[in-house]
């Protein structure tokens, strides 16, 4: 495609204005700038850009100072999706273990001290949470960022996270509409299909959603699903039934529709980004997620131009493209009043408060934490051999996960290792020797390989430690076994003082 020659005529900055891109690097880009200036309304963030808060602060001022209001987004889930301790891993757990626990007050604690953290660096608008019922143990994608498999835990939660997060002045942004829990494809890698009856959808996928609605939720993040009972031909977040139809008019949402990241395989393996996105705000998008692998300023271009040009060719509306745009400027408007109006926001001069990070994730992490059996004697010293599945692209392979560090710090002699499918059990063993020894898995149910390891060296070791950090499905096996429901940095905490005996 002809990148059009530079303009700024209002179908040109409303097509802008419906992008949230991505970059590279740790400082706004001057690309970047320039289009801020020329009416981007949005942003992305994701781990490449974190390297601090006084990093990401310094960042985000970069782009106020070209426009004040401009959205400012991060996929901050939390617990193993978490991008503002991509290097570290989260201070608090995932949606599971707040699920697992079920205190509403908690979870809304939870995510107002999140938000507190992002409003502080920031960040205005969270692409959180997932209000997905976890129906499909074997999900590859979803399993511990959903609450759980309950509708009504999985409802009241969601309504929970939202209210906190937008206490704190954060736009919440409730995914992954209609619902992305029944799959057993991962969208980033091909288009799944959730074949449930209509009566089922309603009655399972769509009560959380209600909820976030009711609790007043500022966006919704559309799924790249098929649902042949709502629509048998376009995924959800290109089809007038689902986005316009179902969302808009039977629903009666009107906050602003986000899409998920159209440079996903699921869109751009059989759509390509330019088509899909002019057909997602034609269905009734009125933002643009893009940025998560593509993060330049052509692509920035390519997709502006291929909204003008549907627009001046007749496949999309005008009107339509105005509506999005106008949707995306409200939004704004609304984090600006937000971020004044939340409690500890910025002063006059934009200072953030010196508010001490509050330790109520690690308290949810441990009272997440489910042990069955004991051990059969103190843990003086111990050998953490974690099993690492492949990783979840939501999830990445930058965070480190497990309790190895955590159990470091608190038994000082403690050694580790990380063993993928491959895997002998005689050279775990070896390598434990007279330590105790913590074998820690991650969806032991959904990988074949782990279950059997566990079971040799349990069979070898009946004193051996397990402890599973994603969804507990599996039998529980060792002398001791430790579900965590989840593997964030606080939930590894957790386990670590359970084995340390404190």
């Amino acid at each position: 495609m002809t990148i059009l020659a530079h303009r700024t005529d209002t179908v040109t900055r409303d097509a802008l204005a419906v992008l949230q891109p991505g970059f590279l690097g740790t400082t706004a880009p001057d690309w970047l700038l320039r289009q801020v200036g020329e009416g981007l309304t949005a942003v992305g963030l994701f781990g490449r850009n974190i390297a601090s808060p006084e990093q990401l602060s310094a960042l985000t001022a970069q782009l106020r100072a070209e426009r004040e209001d401009v959205l400012v987004a991060i996929d901050e889930e939390g617990g193993d999706v978490t991008r503002l301790e991509v290097r570290g891993g989260s201070s608090f757990p995932g949606n599971l273990a707040l699920g697992a626990v079920d205190d509403t007050d908690l979870t809304r604690d939870v995510a107002r001290e999140l938000g507190r953290r992002l409003a502080e660096c920031g960040v205005n608008l969270n692409w959180a949470p997932s209000a997905d019922v976890n129906s499909n143990p074997d999900n590859p994608v979803i399993g511990v960022r959903s609450f759980g498999a309950d509708t009504e835990l999985a409802a009241r939660h969601t309504a929970a996270y939202v209210e906190g997060l937008q206490a704190a002045g954060v736009a919440a942004c409730t995914k992954h509409f209609p619902g992305h829990g029944d799959t057993n494809v991962d969208s980033h890698h091909a288009l799944p299909r959730i074949d449930a009856p209509l009566e089922t959808l309603y009655a399972r996928e769509l009560v959380p959603f209600k909820a976030a609605m009711a609790a007043d939720t500022k966006a919704i993040m559309s799924a790249h699903i098929l649902l042949p009972s709502l629509d048998p031909t376009r995924p959800a977040t290109l089809s007038p039934r689902i986005l316009t139809g179902l969302l808009r008019e039977e629903l009666g949402y009107q906050g602003l529709i986000v899409t998920d990241g159209m440079e996903m395989h699921a869109i751009a393996g059989t759509y390509g980004i330019e088509r899909g996105s002019v057909l997602a705000i034609a269905a009734g998008a009125d933002a643009i997620c893009v940025g998560g692998g593509l993060a330049d300023e052509e692509t920035v271009l390519r997709l502006r131009d291929a909204l003008v040009n549907a627009v001046r060719e007749g496949s999309l509306p005008e009107e339509r493209l105005a509506d999005a745009a106008a949707r995306v400027r409200s939004l704004a408007d609304w984090t600006r009043r937000a971020r004044s109006a939340a409690p500890g926001a910025s002063d006059e001069e934009g200072n953030a408060p010196g508010t001490a990070d509050s330790p109520v994730g690690l308290v949810a992490a441990r009272r997440a934490v489910r042990a069955t059996g004991a051990l059969t004697a103190p843990v003086k010293s111990a050998y953490v051999a974690t099993l690492t599945p492949e990783p979840n692209i939501a999830v990445g392979d930058e965070t480190p996960w497990g309790p190895a560090a955590e159990l470091t710090a608190l038994l000082p002699d403690t050694e580790s290792g990380s063993f993928g499918e491959d895997l002998r059990a005689e050279e775990v063993l070896a390598a434990a020797g007279e330590r105790t020894l913590v074998a820690v898995v991650r969806d032991a149910h959904r990988h074949p390989w782990m279950t059997a390891a566990v079971d040799a060296l349990v069979a070898a070791r009946p004193d051996t430690v397990v402890i599973e950090m994603g969804l507990p499905r599996a039998e529980p096996r060792g002398a001791l076994h430790i579900a965590t429901h989840g593997a964030s940095r606080v939930c590894g905490r957790a386990a670590a003082e359970l084995i340390a005996g404190l």
